[in-house]
């Protein structure tokens, strides 16, 4: 007589004095790499401490937003060099402005990374794991696309623009209660997806693109990350005020 054996394994609900035996198809599954992208990069980038709080009677609002605002900072400042440096090169330094358009993706998943880092980690960062591997797939074929042809490089900064803007602004969404300024990035993640939209028709037209259209978009977005910097700065400087309801 043929035996058929079933593996079984205890219930991830077991208590004490009571254990239950399940089929081990029957015991719940773990989250896909499709449902959850941050919590499977995290097995490979573990997070840092919630919020960067050094201090653990400190406000994880007022640490969140002191993080934040240095990294806004950040991002405008690289955005201002980029943009420099990309009307700099203009259309008569090719290989100078080939290697903008790659490293500015990089840098996008770079900075992704970093705020979900301090920010609890990929896995509580759902918008900022997939922007993160948006930009690293966009970096890899602006790479290959300099080689062909700059209107592939533009439908590529096209798609990129539409699919980041819109992780961007859902972790506005997302942050909208526990961060100030974030109705900025609201209003740069919503911008950035219809630019994205029309570069995707520039690169449908005849006439040759410039990575000068590129940087007014990156100006763009560096405008927004300044507003949401100083945005911060002013509200945690008014909040250091002492209060004047004694008088």
């Amino acid at each position: 007589m043929n035996r058929r054996f079933v593996s079984i394994e205890a219930s991830r609900n077991e208590t004490f004095g009571k254990r239950s035996f399940l089929p081990r198809h029957t015991t719940a599954h773990k989250p896909s790499m499709t449902s959850n992208v941050g919590a499977y990069l995290e097995r490979f980038i573990p997070a840092r401490t919630k919020y960067d709080q050094l201090d653990a009677d400190e406000d994880p609002v007022v640490a969140q937003e002191s993080w934040l605002k240095k990294y806004y900072f950040a991002r405008v400042a690289f955005s201002a060099l980029w943009v420099a440096a990309a009307f700099a090169a203009g259309d008569s330094y090719y290989v100078a402005a080939a290697v903008l358009l790659v490293v500015y993706p990089l840098w996008d998943a770079a900075a992704c990374l970093v705020d979900a880092q301090h920010s609890g980690g990929l896995a509580q960062n759902h918008s900022q794991a997939v922007n993160l591997l948006v930009s690293l797939a966009t970096t890899i074929l602006v790479l290959v696309a300099v080689f062909f042809s700059m209107h592939w490089v533009l439908g590529i900064y096209g798609a990129w623009a539409i699919g980041s803007g819109l992780m961007q602004l859902g972790a506005a969404v997302r942050r909208w209660k526990t961060a100030g300024a974030q109705w900025a990035q609201a209003l740069s993640g919503a911008q950035s997806s219809l630019a994205g939209g029309f570069f995707i028709f520039q690169a449908t037209q005849p006439i040759d693109p410039s990575i000068k259209g590129i940087a007014g978009y990156a100006a763009f977005g560096a405008f927004y990350f300044l507003v949401s910097a100083l945005w911060l700065t002013v509200k945690g400087m008014r909040s250091q005020k002492p209060s004047n309801d004694d008088f």
